[in-house]
């Protein structure tokens, strides 16, 4: 059995970075006893800051992204070596010479990153100016000692062809999304995180933001969803931090006796 906690951040524009920074600290030692602990997408400065389309340019994206090593990802890997877990970081706006991501970043229990994965669907409706400023990332899966893990970011959800890849090329065992759904598309949320689990005879762990950014209510509702597609543990739109427990003895067991994922290579 591996713990998992997942931090359902409230995100306002009140805040200054180094007050969101301290924080999601405060909040992951709340999560301390997890094996793993998730943030949601964006959460250190807000996504709709960025791409909306009366505010987004390559300036703003250029004056407060960061590199891998830097001040957010360096936090949390100190939080993840003193409380001696694995920690996906949320999603933070990568800077890679010229080009722009939003990217995850997952560090084990010494701190170091052993995986990063970067938003492959970028948001270009409404107006969203995140697929003209941020470049694609590519399919990612890691194995560690709690499983395979596979990543996604928000609009990746509604691509079932990403998920089918990373449980049946990538091994994944446990899904892994961030996001930051905005009201009103609840339904859209819940429906396709149950498929994407169902589907793929993995656990799904959403991490969604709550609170406002410019104007826009994040939706909350992370969700730990079985390979069943039953849900394990979930929130509503309050802050606060949703555990569970991960156990892919049952996985397994599961996948043979309903080998689907094994089916679907017998196409014609």
């Amino acid at each position: 059995m591996a713990r998992v906690a997942c931090i359902q951040y409230e995100f306002s524009n009140r805040y200054g970075k180094e007050e969101r920074l301290q924080k999601a600290e405060q909040l992951i030692e709340r999560a301390a006893g997890a094996d793993l602990i998730v943030l949601p997408e964006m959460w250190n400065f807000g996504w709709h800051s960025l791409f909306d389309k009366d505010v987004a340019s390559r300036e703003r994206l250029s004056e407060v992204s960061e590199t891998l090593d830097g001040e957010t990802i360096s936090r949390i890997a100190e939080k993840a070596r003193k409380l001696g877990c694995y920690i996906v970081s949320g999603s933070i706006l990568e800077r890679r010479g010229d080009s722009f991501f939003n990217t995850l970043a997952l560090v084990d229990r010494k701190g170091d990153i052993v995986g990063t994965y970067s938003k492959m669907h970028r948001a270009n409706y409404l107006g969203y100016q995140e697929a003209a400023l941020l470049s694609p990332g590519t399919v990612t899966t890691v194995k560690t000692e709690l499983g395979t893990i596979g990543f996604a970011i928000c609009y990746d959800v509604r691509f079932p062809e990403l998920f089918r890849k990373m449980a049946l090329e990538g091994g994944a065992e446990i899904l892994v999304m961030v996001s930051a759904f905005a009201m009103p598309r609840l339904e859209n949320y819940l429906h396709l995180c149950y498929a994407r689990a169902t589907e793929n005879q993995c656990y799904l762990v959403s991490c969604s933001g709550v609170g406002a950014d410019r104007g826009h209510q994040f939706l909350g509702y992370t969700m730990v969803i079985d390979y069943r597609g039953a849900i394990v543990a979930g929130s509503g739109g309050v802050e606060c931090v949703v555990k569970a427990e991960i156990d892919l003895d049952g996985l397994w067991e599961f996948r043979k006796v309903m080998p689907h994922l094994q089916n679907v290579l017998l196409r014609a």
